[in-house]
């Protein structure tokens, strides 16, 4: 997931549990780079203290993410969505994970829309400050908001990109979800999404 948050250390333990995506069979660089289609979570994940859905778009080069987050596995506890998009560029295969390339995924825009109006949740995900109306989608691109820093600071997204028989992997963020730099780069995978 692309510049999302973690507000909870309970979340960190969450994220550990998605590290078991394990490798990825083997896939042709040009075939990552030339990824066309939809992608989404085949089932409600757990994220960052709560739970979340993937859905990826790609097309021509060109990416582009909803990430949506609720305290509940039904989702109708929901917390925020986060938008960000742009170029992408599969790179060089991971050292780390075999059949994975380090993919530098640029992030152009990023928008993010408040989905409660509790007071304690919004203070407690760091967006009191952000200027963020209930249920208008807002573009943070300039500003950040949370742990989302502004595009000036922090606009490409280093991660790693594979293939496997389950669909498309992506990696295990940091605690910090700071993927700004190449040192940075994950070194697992997380469970597929699939193509819708």
């Amino acid at each position: 997931m692309k510049a999302l948050f973690v507000t909870t250390s309970s979340a960190v333990a969450l994220l550990a549990t998605l590290s078991a995506g394990g490798t990825a069979e083997p896939a042709d660089r040009s075939a990552l780079q030339s990824l066309r289609g939809t992608y989404v979570s085949p089932a409600v994940e757990p994220w960052y203290g709560g739970f979340g859905t993937r859905e990826f778009v790609f097309r021509d080069g060109r990416w582009s993410l909803i990430f949506t987050h609720a305290l509940d596995p039904q989702m109708t506890m929901r917390t925020f969505q986060f938008r960000t998009g742009g170029a992408f560029t599969v790179g060089e295969p991971s050292a780390d994970v075999p059949g994975a390339f380090r993919t530098v995924f640029g992030e152009e825009w990023k928008h993010v829309t408040l989905l409660t109006d509790v007071p304690e949740i919004v203070a407690g995900m760091a967006m009191a400050a952000c200027g963020l109306t209930l249920n208008l989608e807002t573009d943070i691109s300039g500003s950040g908001c949370a742990a989302w820093k502004p595009v000036a600071d922090c606009g490409e997204d280093h991660d790693i990109l594979a293939l496997s028989a389950e669909g498309l992997h992506f990696g295990v963020r940091p605690a910090d979800n700071d993927m700004c730099s190449a040192d940075r780069t994950p070194t697992a995978l997380l469970p597929a999404v699939v193509a819708r």
